[in-house]
């Protein structure tokens, strides 16, 4: 089989997207439009990566996943299941809404799904940063009071940030990422997002876009997840029950293997550029590497890839 798998992006148009995903990463968007957002691996019923190399070019992910299971995954992986987790650039030109994505404890009771995620911040402008988590002592009232005199973000803590942070979002965190921030979001497989404020902006139709502040305030009340803290050395990235992530460094001509038979892994090209065989990988690149795989990469100029492991536990 291929050592690895890849996929076409799927590019989403965002209210608050740009055009650094053709920029910074070097790829061809057609038209005008903003783009916020590429998946580039993913596996729900509403968006599906298609491979693009190899003997299943041109299927989708779920269907290779769901005949050659082991393969991919490992023995102990279940066909029924999806991969388990997405995988995005975000191209942030404008920020983001206030929101939240439901814990695990009440996801379902709100009819939603939990989704842990990690931003790797690839490129940021001058004074980037983001929001995530409460500040010390703010109550659910003061929340309240806040979303009504439109001062939500005096309640959250500002992280400032510069490329190449990394920051672990447990699910149930409020949070918006401000503009300037091109990132790598490692998540899990869910697209689950209560919006609580939108900076009163428009959306691409001209309306107002949808709040959920039912859902956000029961979110808020359900959430005791302390926030990891910002990473900047090299090594472990994060590390959260759904996946780790690692950040490794090459130089020009060193190489990397992974051993087979061990577990499915993600590799990301956030610096330079990579060879496998006649395969380049760069900049802002996306690979499967499956289960039964054993790939080797040597880096063509200096290099920093992401791994992304841990995640096909039954």
């Amino acid at each position: 089989m291929t050592p690895f798998l890849q996929f076409k992006p799927i590019y989403q148009e965002r209210v608050w997207g740009g055009r650094l995903i053709e920029s910074f990463l070097g790829r061809k968007l057609l038209g005008a439009a903003p783009i916020g957002e590429s998946w580039e691996i993913v596996d729900r019923s509403e968006a599906q990566s298609v491979i693009i190399n190899g003997p299943w070019a041109g299927r989708s992910l779920h269907n290779v996943m769901s005949e050659f299971t082991e393969k991919i995954m490992g023995p102990a992986w279940s066909p029924e299941r999806p991969f388990p987790i997405l995988v995005k650039w975000l191209d942030c030109r404008d920020r983001l809404s206030v929101q939240v994505h439901p814990p695990a404890a009440i996801a379902a009771q709100l009819g939603g799904e939990p989704k842990t995620e990690n931003w790797y911040f690839a490129q940021t402008d001058p004074g980037a940063a983001v929001y995530a988590g409460l500040r010390a002592g703010v109550t659910r009232a003061d929340f309240e009071r806040a979303i009504s005199a439109g001062k939500v973000d005096q309640c959250l803590d500002r992280w400032p940030v510069r490329a190449g942070d990394s920051l672990l979002i447990p699910s149930g965190t409020m949070h918006a990422i401000d503009a300037g921030n091109v990132i790598l979001e490692i998540q899990q497989n869910s697209d689950t997002t209560y919006r609580v404020y939108d900076w009163g902006r428009q959306g691409l139709d001209g309306r107002p876009r949808a709040l959920h502040l039912r859902e956000s305030l029961e979110c808020l009340s359900a959430n005791t997840t302390m926030l990891p803290p910002l990473k900047r050395a090299d090594g472990q990235l994060a590390q959260c029950r759904e996946f780790t992530i690692r950040r490794l460094n090459l130089r020009a001509g060193e190489s990397v293997a992974f051993a087979g038979s061990e577990q499915a892994r993600i590799l990301s090209v956030v610096g330079g550029e990579l060879s496998s065989g006649d395969t380049l990988l760069r900049l802002g690149d996306n690979i499967l590497l499956p289960y039964s795989a054993q790939p080797s990469f040597t880096a063509t100029v200096a290099a920093m890839l992401l791994v992304t492991e841990d995640f096909s536990h039954p």
